[in-house]
């Protein structure tokens, strides 16, 4: 009898996620495998279907789940907390509403599994999906989990152009080190020319981001998306995840209307006076959300920070750049009017140029703490990031050791050798792959997809 074909499941939230998706499927089944999709966004099927994959509507698969399941067996312990992404990105407070939702996920995603894996028999199913904190990602997660299916998260790396897999886990990849493999030519030019040009790990796929928050109201590309979202919603009736239209133009208004107004906050770089450096994060992110819950309230860990920093070392903070205006602006008026010690500098800074200044940088997992390691800066990491286990950052285990952990990096820093950073980067560099997520140039597909089946193949020996 003929070994059926691995099937590959992709989840998607949004267009670009499935037309990216639908081009790595088919370079995929060239390979051999078998590709199918469950939908969380009704244009999407409708285009899918219409092309002859094989997509199903969670939408409609999920009608009438609205009774909570077992969810102990999935391996939920505490869904009212894997709701903390959704309610922080969507701004919605009602947690029975939520769980409803995530109710509605896990029966349609139950329902798509059951019925691939009584097609499949003996073939195995994979199921692949961009990391995420929303409830389709999750629940989909944990269904795969329950039913002993393989769950591999893709994610963007250090590097730009690569990417990392992360099989059946919520946190980050480990990547410990440095192992002692010297750094090869590729490594060292691409980690030379990021700090001679002050480049920002940037991922392609989030490079609009970065912008103020007026440019991105008015960007032609963002009005043409809303007027398709309100004719989808109002018109057609189409459902999606990101369903949200008003909640995500009032954040919008607001963000800009915020960012004129910190703006009279901002200070310019301490030219002669020592500092910590702490980059803001991404508020909601999932890295916060999902991977590092404990830090979500940043104004709080920011508060503590200035009142355990020795004098006369002043804190420094910087909006990410990719969410000016995204903070909230009565909490940090109220942080800068209390701590005579805390700077809020214009976003718009390079980054590159902080961290060279900064004396120690104090990051829950931004990548900002690795770039600083590339400036032979000592970093004090508090969250889940890939390199928590590296040797040449400080990892302390709870809030109540940044302090002494802050005084020995003043007075003993880690001696870092450039030989040893750099080695490091080459670990990360071995353990991630070449692709660049959801940009469909044939160039990118092909790459993206060899580094899928590599990855895909790794998973099916280990099964």
């Amino acid at each position: 009898m003929t070994e059926r074909p691995t099937t590959v499941v992709f989840t998607t939230l949004a267009m670009n996620q499935t037309l990216f998706f639908e081009a790595l499927g088919r370079s995929l089944e060239q390979y051999g495998y078998s590709v199918a999709y469950i939908c969380f966004h009704e244009r999407s099927h409708d285009y899918l279907t219409g092309r002859g994959a094989r997509s199903f509507n969670a939408f409609a698969l999920g009608a009438g789940g609205d009774e909570w399941p077992d969810w102990g067996s999935y391996g939920i312990t505490n869904p009212a907390f894997l709701l903390s992404h959704e309610k922080a990105a969507f701004e919605i407070r009602n947690t029975s509403v939520l769980l409803a939702k995530f109710s509605r996920h896990i029966e349609a995603v139950r329902r798509v599994l059951n019925e691939l894996i009584l097609e499949r028999h003996n073939g195995r199913l994979l199921l692949v999906q961009e990391l995420g904190g929303f409830a389709s990602i999750l629940a989909s997660f944990f269904v795969a989990r329950s039913q002993g299916i393989d769950n591999l998260f893709i994610e963007p790396s250090f590097f730009r152009g690569r990417v990392f897999f992360v099989r059946n886990s919520l946190a980050a990849p480990i990547i410990a080190g440095p192992t002692g493999k010297r750094a090869d030519r590729e490594v060292v030019d691409y980690l030379d020319a990021a700090v001679s040009k002050k480049n920002a790990v940037i991922p392609r796929k989030d490079a609009h981001h970065y912008r103020m928050a007026s440019k991105k109201i008015f960007d032609p590309r963002h009005m043409q998306r809303l007027v398709q979202k309100v004719v989808d919603k109002y018109l057609f009736g189409k459902r999606e995840e990101f369903e949200h239209i008003g909640g995500h133009i009032g954040r919008h208004v607001r963000m800009a209307a915020k960012s004129v107004l910190l703006a009279y906050y901002y200070q310019p770089l301490p030219a002669h006076e020592p500092f910590i450096y702490y980059p803001l994060h991404v508020p909601a992110d999932v890295a916060l959300t999902l991977r590092s819950p404990t830090y979500l309230d940043q104004y709080a860990l920011i508060d503590y920070l200035c009142r355990v920093t020795p004098y006369p070392y002043r804190v420094v903070i910087k909006e990410h750049p990719a969410l000016v205006g995204a903070v909230d602006f009565r909490r940090m008026r109220t942080l800068l009017n209390d701590h005579d010690n805390l700077i809020l500098l214009n976003a718009n800074i390079n980054n590159f140029t902080v961290l060279e200044a900064a004396s120690v940088v104090v990051t829950v997992n931004s990548k900002s703490g690795a770039e600083a390691l590339l400036l032979r800066k000592s970093v004090i990491m508090l969250g889940d990031a890939f390199y928590r286990s590296c040797t040449l950052v400080r990892w302390i285990e709870c809030l109540a050791d940044l302090e002494p952990a802050l005084r020995q990096a003043l007075c003993s820093p880690f001696p870092l050798a450039l030989d040893d950073i750099y080695d490091y980067f080459q670990d990360v560099w071995d353990n991630s792959f070449p692709g660049e997520l959801y940009h469909t140039e044939a160039g990118n597909i092909d790459v993206f997809a060899q580094s899928l089946v590599r990855m895909l193949a790794q998973s099916e020996m280990s099964a």
